[in-house]
């Protein structure tokens, strides 16, 4: 086996690393056979670093891809138990044809110490190979700063050996001789220190082939046995529990006195409901009670400086997946959480994107992972076109996918920026609106960026981006316009700069009002405002002296100077505002100045415009397999402004994520949503676009579910045609779907007519039906339609027009073929016979007995269309008869005639009498029996009876004459004679019997009797069955048998070690038919001996023995 070597780089080394050379090599060592190209190393693994074992397997002659496992100790599969601790890889060389197999311990613990085995296997080949782990205690951090600088830094392959003659020549001063020591002591030490230690007394005692040292070291304490001074049995090396279960670690120690210490993962274990631990004499458990995940660990049990080790396997039950994933459809920047639901807490789920894993560790930071008791959530913060795709999550027990669809998200203006006019000093501020939140823009003048500055405000809250100027300067006036960033549209619009010209008047000049509100006038005198904004309408007034100004609404007079709506005045300057315009702002204006000189007066129209209101009465007309035909009526307010059109979404039912169904406005109020599943319950909702931005959602619409009609029904067919009724046949649509069937409509009309009729009022649930009420003659279509809760089925449609007319048709009787002969039953038996029959129009049946009509209390009858039934409940004899049915239509007649025969048992023959007797025979005669019972008789059976014994014996069975001969009779005897009737029935009930007897007389004969001579029986005792050595079990009764012969009859003794049993209770005795037997009751260990059987006649004894063992059951010790 290779010698095992330390994982310095946390990886098992291949069988080329360092290998010694051809001179140093081990004559033991064997090559590489079977399927492995490369097998694990023995390792010497540090305690919480990594280490890994590669194998590697040829596939170049085998058919298909092997089959690795790895297992620990016999039969522990480490297939199961992937996850942190353990991890497991796979690669192929295309190339070479080489499986590449990798297992990783990820932080060793003293648990994961010994036997391991990994086996490949391919259809009918196999190998496998075994290798050993040793766990060590980490060395100090200040050992390995200390080793590490000794190593060569230019020595290539040789970089990790430790280059002592450079630190020799390094040294300076001189060092005081360190004592010498002889080899056998330098063994001792090597065997007795840390293999973190090996390096050092290497080091200090000048040792050079410190590899081959270690070798023959490892052969050396290889050969002495380890022997536990405080342990007899120990730890398994691993052992295996199912999640739920308890499971018990047992360990025997020498000491029965000693207390013991358990250890969890280090951690010293506290006794507990969950933790017991317990004391019996040499043996020391501990028992888990209900494991769960947490409790697959390392263990250990210590007794001082002596431990062992154990690790414990939790096997998780299949954890299968109760909520599967939903689809998405999102725009770019959305949220999107994927959630299921699993039948354990706590269990480990895994995520995938298509081909890859999606892990805790990406570095991207696009995925988030959310764990929630069942619940376990991917949620990806802001979707991006490459998400699109599929995503999938696994469990061991189960596994769902879910279909990501991202698109662009198109930018829509909510509010455009509008033109102002202001005046000097004033402030201008233009606002626009957009769709997305998160949308960052640029603002410009006359193609110029904007820096904002102290008189420049540039603000952007949620969806609304406002350009703020103060103090309005002439040079400010231009072009402005605002560009999202990422998107190719911008949005422009105009300041004008308002000049106020003061020209000197007279004292006396009437008033004038000059209203120029250009930026925000629509029609004349129409000014529009979204409902929110603010309204400032500044007018300049001149006039001398300074006139007064008046603003109305209507009727009512606008006086306030604060508030939402207010008037500002100043000097030759009235301003009207509405801050957050609303809706009731909407109406006339009227602005009055007057003075001494005169009065001027202005009109205005302010017009509130809004997003609109919710469509309404959203609802589905129609489904089909995948699709559903929503309608909604138009909001009753559109916001004073033209609905564009509308958006929708869908949801299913119970769940609270809408999907958008369209990013393009849809202008009309019938909408077509696809791609949904059938038999799944959705819901919908629209908003309403207009100019002015997005409405609120409707009213979700009543739950609907996608379901398509069925097919058309197959095989239409006319059954029957009257004067006014037609009879329809149809069989079942071949594609009925989830929606089911309810039922059937039947439709008519006239030949060259295109309006059709329906001919019921309640769905038909049968697959035929009679339309009725037609008109006689008049030729007329008709169709089928299968109806569900999706809707009308394709009709099916009779190929030709049926002629509603009845066809003459001659009346005729179908009679069955085993009614065409004579019709035989027994007394007491029911009797229905049904006679098919045909004839158009209906035909009258009538039923005759015996050419005269039948009884209906006796007989019932009954006709339909179709058959006539005749009924007998229970037959009587008086039954029997010809029965004629009579079918007639008009002057047109069939007749069918049944021959009804009631049959009973016979009455007995008549004068029975012996009509001769010679010899050994007797001839008898007689006659038929009056009742034959309605049938003919079959045959007569003969008996006899001795006048002595009077016992009857049959003689002839089924006899077909009404005479025959009895032979065989004893002579001497006086025989008397009786005869049974037999027919189809039976025997009759009584027999007649002979009225005189036969004697059979004697005729001289003698009988000489032989001799008799006796037999002589004597014979002396002998044992034809001996006793036989029996083993019982103490306070179980038991009984010891033999049999005997002999004659006469012997007398039997019972005896215990030559001693006779007297009359003892305890035991008894018993003899059947010289089979002997001995009870012995409840014996006990005094019951034990030699027991014989002795039988003693006049002729001699026999004697057998056999030996009686009673042994006590010892009662087995409990661990």
């Amino acid at each position: 086996m290779p010698e095992p070597k330390v994982a310095a780089e946390g990886k098992a080394p291949p069988p080329e690393a360092n290998a010694p050379t051809e001179a140093e090599q081990e004559p033991e060592k064997t090559e590489l056979t079977g399927l492995f190209l490369e097998k694990p190393e023995n390792t010497v693994a540090i305690a919480g670093k990594d280490v890994v074992f590669v194998a590697k397997v040829d596939s170049s002659t085998l058919a298909r891809k092997p089959t690795m496992k790895w297992l620990k100790g016999k039969w522990l599969d480490l297939g199961s138990k992937a996850g942190k601790h353990l991890q497991f890889k796979e690669t192929y060389d295309r190339n070479t044809k080489v499986y590449t197999y990798e297992m990783k311990v990820v932080k060793v613990v003293p648990g994961d110490a010994g036997g391991y085995r990994c086996e490949v296997t391919a259809k009918d080949k196999c190998d496998s190979c075994t290798f050993e782990v040793s766990v060590e205690a980490a060395e100090q951090e200040q050992h390995q700063d200390i080793l590490s600088a000794f190593k060569r830094a230019d020595a290539g392959e040789d970089e990790g050996e430790l280059d002592f003659s450079a630190l020799l020549k390094a040294t300076k001063k001189k060092k005081r001789p360190e004592p010498q020591i002889d080899e056998k002591d330098v063994w001792e030490l090597l065997k007795n220190a840390h293999p973190s230690e090996y390096e050092k007394i290497a080091f200090k005692y000048g040792i050079t082939d410190l590899r081959g040292m270690l070798k023959r070291l490892k052969k050396m304490k290889a050969v002495e046995p380890k022997v536990s001074e405080a342990f007899l049995r120990r730890l398994e090396s691993a052992y295996s529990v199912e999640k739920g279960k308890k499971i018990v670690l047992s360990v025997e120690v020498v000491d029965p006195n000693v207390e013991v210490k358990w250890l969890k993962n280090g951690q010293e274990i506290k006794t507990s409901a969950k933790y017991i631990m317990e004391s019996n004499g040499n043996i020391r458990t501990l028992t888990i009670n209900k494991c769960t995940l947490a409790d697959d660990a390392a263990y250990e049990c210590v007794i001082g400086n002596d431990k062992c080790f154990t690790e414990v396997f939790v096997k998780e039950p299949p954890v299968t997946i109760t909520k599967l994933l939903d689809d998405y459809h999102v725009v770019v920047g959305e949220k999107v959480e994927f959630e299921i639901e699993v039948s354990e807490e706590g269990a480990h789920v895994i995520w995938c994107f298509e081909d890859q894993e999606l892990s805790r560790e990406d570095k991207t930071g696009r995925y988030r992972f959310r764990k929630d008791g069942k619940r376990h959530c991917l949620i990806i913060q802001e979707a991006a076109l490459e998400d699109t795709g599929m995503f999938y999550v696994y469990t061991n027990g189960g596994q769902s996918k879910g279909e990501l669809i991202v698109e662009e998200k198109e930018l829509e203006i909510l509010q455009s920026i509008a033109d102002l006019t202001v005046k000097s000093a004033e402030q201008a501020m233009f606002k626009c609106e957009v769709s997305d939140e998160k949308v960052t823009g640029k603002w410009f003048k006359d193609g110029k960026e904007i820096q904002p500055n102290k008189r420049i405000i540039i603000t952007h809250i949620g969806r609304i981006h406002r350009l703020t100027i103060d103090d309005v300067k002439p040079e400010d006036a231009g072009d402005y316009t605002f560009v999202p960033d990422g998107y190719a549209l911008s949005l422009s619009a105009k300041l004008n700069f308002l000049e106020i010209k003061i020209d000197y008047v007279p004292r006396q000049e009437p008033p004038k009002i000059h209203l120029d509100v250009a930026g925000n006038m629509v029609s004349q005198n129409t000014i529009i405002v979204v409902a929110g904004n603010k309204l400032r309408l500044d007018v300049e007034i001149t006039g001398e002296p300074a006139p007064i100004v008046t603003w109305t609404k209507g009727d009512k007079v606008v006086a306030e100077t604060e508030g939402r709506v207010r008037v500002e005045s100043r000097t030759g300057l009235s301003s009207f505002v509405i801050e957050g315009a609303e809706r009731e702002d909407e109406g006339n204006y009227s602005i009055t100045v007057t003075n001494p000189a005169g009065e001027d007066k202005a009109n205005l129209f302010i017009k509130i415009v809004d997003v609109p209101d919710p469509p309404e009465h959203v609802k589905c007309t129609g489904v089909g397999e995948e699709t559903a035909t929503i309608i909604w009526e138009p909001p009753k307010f559109d916001g004073g402004a033209p609905i564009k059109g509308y958006l929708m979404e869908r949801k299913k039912k119970g769940s609270s994520r809408w999907t958008k169904l369209n990013f393009d406005v849809f202008e009309g109020t019938t909408y077509e949503a696809k791609r949904m599943i059938e038999g799944i319950l959705y819901e919908m909702r629209v908003f309403a676009v207009n100019g002015i931005g997005v409405s609120a959602p409707s009213l979700n619409s009543k739950p609907f579910m996608p379901i398509a009609p069925t097919s058309e029904p197959t095989k239409l067919m006319v059954e029957d045609v009257t004067d006014t009724t037609c009879s329809l046949k149809w069989l079942a649509p071949e594609k009925i779907g989830a929606g089911g069937l309810d039922g059937y409509v039947i439709e008519f009309c006239k030949e060259g007519d295109t309006e059709w009729q329906v001919a019921n009022t309640d769905l038909v649930d049968r697959q035929s039906y009679t339309v009725r009420n037609l008109p006689t003659g008049e030729k007329m279509n008709f169709r089928v339609v299968a109806v569900n809760i999706a809707g009308r089925s394709p009709p099916a449609i009779l190929s030709q027009p049926v002629t509603v007319r009845e066809i003459m048709e001659h009346p005729k009787i179908r009679l069955p073929r085993h009614l065409r002969t004579k019709y035989i039953r027994r007394v007491g038996e029911t009797i229905n016979l049904v006679i098919p029959f045909q004839g158009k129009p209906r035909p009258m049946a009538q039923w005759l007995k015996d050419g005269e009509p039948v009884d209906p209390k006796k007989v019932g009858i009954r006709t339909s269309n179709v058959d006539s039934v005749l009924f007998i409940r229970s037959a009587e004899r008086d039954h029997s008869g010809k029965y004629t049915l009579v079918l007639q239509i008009e002057n047109m007649e069939d007749q069918a005639t049944i021959d009804i025969r009631i049959v009973d048992k016979p009455g007995p023959p008549l004068g029975v009498k012996v009509t001769d007797v010679w010899g050994f025979n007797a001839a008898l005669e007689w006659s038929p029996p009056r009742d034959d019972g309605n049938c003919e008789i079959s045959g007569y059976t003969i008996q006899k009876a001795d006048m002595k014994t009077k016992e009857w014996f049959t003689v002839y069975e089924h006899n077909r004459r009404t005479n025959c001969t009895v032979s065989d009779l004893v002579m001497g005897n006086e025989y008397k004679f009786r005869v049974f009737s037999e027919n189809l029935c039976g025997l009759s009930e009584d027999p007649c019997v002979s009225k005189n007897t036969a004697t059979i007389s004697k005729t001289g004969l003698q009988y000489r009797r032989a001799p008799f001579k006796e037999k002589d029986v004597n014979a002396p005792p002998k044992f034809t069955t001996p006793l036989v050595d029996r083993s019982v079990v103490a306070g179980y009764s038991t009984a010891i048998s033999c049999s005997v012969r002999g004659f006469p009859k012997p007398k039997i003794i019972w005896m215990k070690n030559r001693m006779i049993i007297g009359d003892d209770p305890k035991y008894l005795m018993m003899n059947n038919q010289g089979v002997l037997t001995l009870n012995i009751r409840k014996p006990s260990t005094f019951d034990g001996g030699k027991y014989g059987c002795m039988a003693v006649n006049d002729l001699g004894q026999d004697e057998v023995e056999c030996t009686l063992e009673v042994r006590v059951m010892v009662a087995e010790k409990k661990d």
